[in-house]
């Protein structure tokens, strides 16, 4: 409605859902893209060095016109941008002053202080018109009538904001319901989400498994008693494995709905055929190595693994320029990512190197009959072991956790690696509390502190 009092606000609206429409239909050629994101690249570095004071410094000696391709030999003069560089210099990074943005976010600060993450109105309309297209065809498959809950936090997080806001562009109704608020609690938010009801949730993982187990300790079943359709999940990184358990607990398709974060905001959604793909009219994309920072090299079947960095091709409140988002990932020739885990935590089990997504997805494919899991590493007689703690689903059938024995084989096979079973209620094992409350961690290598 704001456009209506604000008319260049409609006429950059209208610019912007052309331009993604055309690209989502498939009318927009390799050398349009390229074009687009060369121009824009280029406008991103000159509106940073123009209004933004650490980038004023960083790009002193860069001219932006001079960039006339988007190669790894064109781009090497241009520094990367890191989260310390976001924790260091707060506010100076930032191209517009926070009164000229129409809302203030921070980063929840839990691996150092908050970061500012002030939206403009160019970013909220290139971001949500993205995910409202992106999002339409996978959610129109679910019918006309649905009503979608928001599960995340509110205060000072774009989660609440961003979601409602495509809800309200598909035509659907939406309730913001934050379990952990002292105002809704996991009571009211599974009373809502029946009397509703609620076919649709926006929320993490962790919280998608936090409501089914909250509603089962009710005396509730999730599949029976609820009307859920699908459920878009992000803020953790989530294998297929994950999803597929997911979506079996509430009887409903469970989706990567978007990858990103507070300061880089949205750097991938979730698609029709339930992988995330990139969104390359929003952000330039660079795979390096996360050591030597050199450009990825594709694997036979054209795959890179690597750190994630992204340059914002939208000039907005604090538009960030080859920033390294700390983020290992897969990205395959067709624009499918897989988040992988932090490039930082590297993963060796007696000498073999994986990621939490390669070990989690391994684990616990195909198994069935519980409701939460933890997988624990340790380090015994010069080994590494895993332990994987399964919540039992108390179905009523007695039998427990099914099809553990092949991913006890599939670990001991590739990882040469001893798995032991632990039936019970995971919280109880370990901590489940994640660096915020909505956020579940569910690796834990213990073998710096064991």
């Amino acid at each position: 409605m704001y456009t209506v009092f604000r008319p260049e606000l409609d006429g950059l609206a209208r610019e912007i859902l052309a331009r993604y429409r055309a690209y989502q239909e498939g009318r927009t050629t390799p050398a349009e893209l390229e074009a687009h994101q060369l121009d824009a690249f280029v406008a991103t570095l000159g509106a940073t060095k123009k209004h933004s004071p650490l980038y004023r410094e960083r790009l002193a000696d860069i001219e932006p016109t001079d960039v006339k391709a988007l190669t790894p030999e064109a781009l090497a003069g241009i520094p990367f941008t890191t989260k310390d560089d976001l924790r260091d210099h707060g506010f100076g990074m930032s191209s517009l002053p926070v009164h000229r943005a129409w809302v203030y976010y921070e980063t929840t600060g839990t691996t150092g202080a908050s970061t500012p993450s002030p939206r403009a109105d160019v970013d909220s309309l290139n971001t949500n018109i993205a995910m409202t297209v992106q999002y339409e065809p996978l959610l129109r498959g679910f019918g006309e009538e649905q009503v979608m809950g928001v599960c995340g936090p509110s205060e000072l997080h774009a989660h609440g904001d961003t979601f409602t806001e495509v809800c309200r562009n598909l035509g659907y109704a939406s309730v913001k319901m934050w379990p952990y608020s002292p105002m809704v609690g996991f009571e009211r938010a599974l009373r809502v989400m029946r009397e509703l009801p609620v076919t649709g949730l926006f929320c993490t993982p962790g919280m998608a498994v936090a409501l089914a187990k909250a509603a089962i300790r009710s005396g509730s079943d999730p599949r029976r008693d609820f009307a859920m359709d699908v459920l878009m999940l992000t803020g953790e990184t989530a294998p297929p494995s994950l999803l597929a358990h997911i979506g079996r607990l509430w009887g409903a398709q469970a989706h990567l709905s978007l990858y990103g974060s507070q300061e880089s905001s949205v750097l991938a959604l979730g698609s029709v055929d339930g992988s995330l793909r990139l969104t390359p009219l929003l952000n330039y994309y660079e795979v390096v190595d996360p050591v030597s920072l050199k450009p990825a090299i594709a694997d036979a079947d054209g795959v890179l693994r690597g750190e994630m960095v992204a340059t914002h091709l939208y000039q907005g409140a604090k538009p960030l320029v080859r920033y390294r988002t700390g983020d290992l990932v897969r990205l395959h020739p067709d624009a499918r990512v897989e988040v992988l885990g932090r490039a930082v935590d590297r993963l060796v089990l007696n000498g073999a190197e994986t990621s939490v997504y390669e070990l989690e997805d391994l684990l616990i494919e195909g198994i069935d009959g519980f409701l939460d899991h933890r997988i624990l590493i340790d380090r015994r007689a010069g080994r590494d072991v895993l332990t994987l703690v399964l919540t039992p689903a108390n179905d009523g059938d007695g039998a427990g956790p099914r099809g553990v024995e092949p991913r006890i084989a599939a670990c001991r096979e590739t990882f040469d690696t001893e798995v032991e079973l632990v039936v019970a209620d995971a919280e109880t094992v370990i901590d489940a509390q994640g660096p915020v409350s909505w956020k579940t961690p569910r690796i834990h290598d213990r073998r710096a502190t064991g």
